[in-house]
């Protein structure tokens, strides 16, 4: 695609899922054309709140392959989120033709929980404990599965017995052995600029989760009446949260000290928005055990911005009005190779 100077010559494009409402509202916002790709059903949505100039249906989200030519003829610029990465895999995405926003070579880091940890740690991050056998597990553990899946198949196990019985369905699935850590759950927005190298706090959520959420409702007594309901981390939705001020400067140098690390792991390093997962112990420790390298859905609460956005831009300013706005920086400043892969 020959580089352009107008931004209006150029088109905002997403699979339809996820963070899709906000990133086409976003780019819209800032000027740009929107195109929603949807499978058959699923396009309700951006009809109803037209946000997308043009939808496009597909059988299977992979049919983006068969589109590439007509993207391109559109200067469609492609924004991931979690399920497109989810639904197309990190190694396809590294074969796009279409321009990309963000950096395709960190999605490799972010799908393997081994390679995320070592990111993490190298950071000087605190991290869960791994346990790398089931035989020496010796406290509650969550077993998380590879890739971005909202959580779907997570369980805790609190020895080998109890993970040998609840790993059966998922045998052909990676999966990591964490320890399972106390404390509040605390998602991270944040957004890196290729073009200012500034970090800015985007917000903050946590997970409304089903049914671990349902079942923190019933008394202990009753619970017991409930034994064979194992907990489930299912993500339904996400809820604001504003922290308390004085941790602020910790969650910048969280932010910070993963840039400086990605720049070291993969040519250009991280950038555009991103999120660190984290709990907060009653001790004030603040244990990192994901990091997502795109937008979170966490952010969709924020299409009207959050508090930290308003302090810093005094106008509505989402996450994906912050993508769009960057893309078109760069398209002005003839510096769109900074912010594409």
């Amino acid at each position: 695609m020959a580089l352009l100077k107008n931004h209006k010559k150029y088109k905002i494009a997403t699979i339809g899922s996820h963070s899709a409402l906000q990133i086409l509202k976003g780019a819209h916002d800032e000027g740009f054309s929107t195109i929603a790709i949807c499978k058959k059903g699923m396009e309700k949505p951006y009809k109803s709140f037209k946000v997308a100039d043009k939808i496009i249906i597909v059988d299977e989200y992979k049919d983006i392959f068969k589109l590439q030519n007509e993207l391109l003829k559109e200067n469609a610029i492609l924004i991931p989120h979690a399920s497109f990465i989810t639904y197309i895999g990190y190694e396809k995405i590294e074969t796009l033709k279409v321009p990309y926003y963000g950096n395709k070579k960190i999605l490799k880091w972010e799908s393997d929980r081994n390679l995320e940890r070592m990111w993490l740690g190298n950071a000087g991050l605190k991290v869960p404990l791994i346990f790398d056998e089931p035989k020496k597990i010796d406290r509650p553990v969550i077993v998380k599965f590879h890739g971005a899946q909202g959580g779907k198949g997570y369980f805790i196990a609190k020895h080998e017995k109890d993970f040998r019985e609840k790993i059966k369905p998922h045998k052909t699935k990676k999966y990591v052995i964490q320890e399972y850590i106390l404390g509040v759950p605390l998602f991270i927005h944040y957004f890196y600029s290729s073009l200012t190298n500034e970090l800015e706090i985007m917000g903050f959520d946590k997970r409304y989760e089903s049914n671990v959420d349902s079942l923190g409702r019933i008394s202990a007594r009753d619970q017991l009446a409930l034994e064979k309901v194992d907990p489930s981390y299912v993500i339904v939705g996400n809820m604001p949260i504003v922290v308390r001020e004085s941790y602020l400067p910790r969650l910048i140098e969280m932010g910070e000290a993963v840039v400086n690390q990605s720049k070291k792991i993969v040519p250009r390093g991280l950038f555009g928005p991103f999120c660190l997962e984290t709990i907060l112990t009653p001790e004030e420790e603040i244990y990192v055990f994901e990091i997502s390298a795109r937008i979170v859905a966490g952010t969709n609460p924020y299409i009207e911005g959050s508090p930290y956005t308003w302090l810093k831009y005094n106008e509505p300013m989402s996450s994906g009005r912050r993508i769009a706005r960057e893309i078109k920086i760069a398209i002005n400043k003839n510096q769109l190779s900074k912010v594409l892969s």
